[in-house]
């Protein structure tokens, strides 16, 4: 078995279908689809069943958050490589062709392939958006002297629904973070550990379609989302961080502090956010400018200036 795909599904009906019908039409064909129904209470299940592929199972659990569901499957995969795709997006027909070809081609030592994609609803390509940031095709290494804003960068450019992975670096990584029952940001916990120990083949031409409409994200965008688990247990990515990356890492985190002080600044939450900033930004973090900009906003009237930088970092 070459690729093992996870799908957690929870009330997911209207979108599933259009999500597995992307699957079966992949011009790659080795693979298993185990979707983990996580306690729908929808007839998201039942039309997952109604398929007849043998190539697909169906696991059922209890609500559990998409991190369990995502284990779960992982638990159960056969296949070389995994990727988690969510019930809602999509793929366009070579995405595993080119992934799978992708790792294949490559060391050992790179543990990811993510591809480009088009946002919905629109369909526009994020493709500039990415070239912006720095991104190009070709491996990612993270070095001691990287820069951290573009290794963060680099972090966001990988989802569940774009990143084909090496499944035995994911099970060594111990998975998707599960603490706490996380609703956000368990695949950034997961991508760091990864790639503090491995590389990334970053492949820009679009082959996924990410759907918006009514994934948690979105809604995130619109509220206060909850503090990322980057945030929350960061003595775990220490512990699985190599020395001579233990300053980039310090770095990643100041700087993801300070996009999350930004985020709380907005919501009229600036002392949450200035106290966020004294536990990760360290004087040797000081001259990060997305942590000047955090500082800079992490006051009572620093609300409108925190939602003018929070695109610029």
């Amino acid at each position: 078995m070459k690729v093992s795909i996870v799908i957690p599904l929870y009330n997911k009906a209207p979108f599933i279908g259009r999500t597995l019908d992307s699957v079966l039409r992949q011009s790659f064909s080795d693979y298993e689809i185990i979707v983990v129904d996580d306690g729908s209470s929808d007839a998201g299940p039942e039309l997952v069943a109604a398929y007849c592929d043998p190539r697909l199972a169906l696991i059922r659990q209890k609500n559990a958050g998409p991190a369990i569901a995502r284990n779960r499957g992982l638990a159960a995969a056969r296949g070389q490589y995994i990727v988690f795709l969510d019930a809602d997006d999509e793929w366009l027909t070579d995405f595993l062709s080119a992934t799978v070809a992708g790792l294949d081609d490559s060391p050992p030592a790179v543990v990811a392939a993510a591809t480009g994609y088009l946002q919905y609803p629109g369909g526009e390509s994020q493709r500039p958006l990415w070239l912006k940031r720095g991104l190009r095709d070709g491996i990612v290494t993270l070095a001691p002297n990287t820069d951290a804003g573009y290794a963060v960068s680099v972090l966001a450019y990988m989802s569940p629904w774009n990143t084909l992975l090496r499944t035995e670096a994911v099970r060594l990584a111990g998975g998707f973070c599960s603490k706490g029952k996380c609703l956000y940001g368990e695949d950034s916990f997961l991508w760091t550990k990864l790639l503090l120990n491995g590389s990334l083949l970053v492949l820009l031409r679009e082959l996924a379609c990410y759907h918006t409409e009514c994934s948690n994200l979105a809604m995130h965008r619109k509220r206060q989302r909850p503090i990322e688990p980057m945030l929350l247990y960061p003595d775990d990515l220490y512990a699985a961080c190599p020395p001579d990356l233990r300053t980039l890492l310090r770095n990643i985190l100041a700087v993801r502090a300070a996009k999350t002080a930004l985020m709380l600044s907005y919501f009229g939450n600036w002392r949450q956010g200035r106290e966020l900033l004294g536990r990760f930004c360290s004087p040797g973090t000081l001259m990060l400018p997305q942590v000047a900009m955090a500082r800079a906003a992490a006051n009572p009237l620093g609300s409108a200036f925190a939602w003018a930088c929070r695109k610029a970092v």
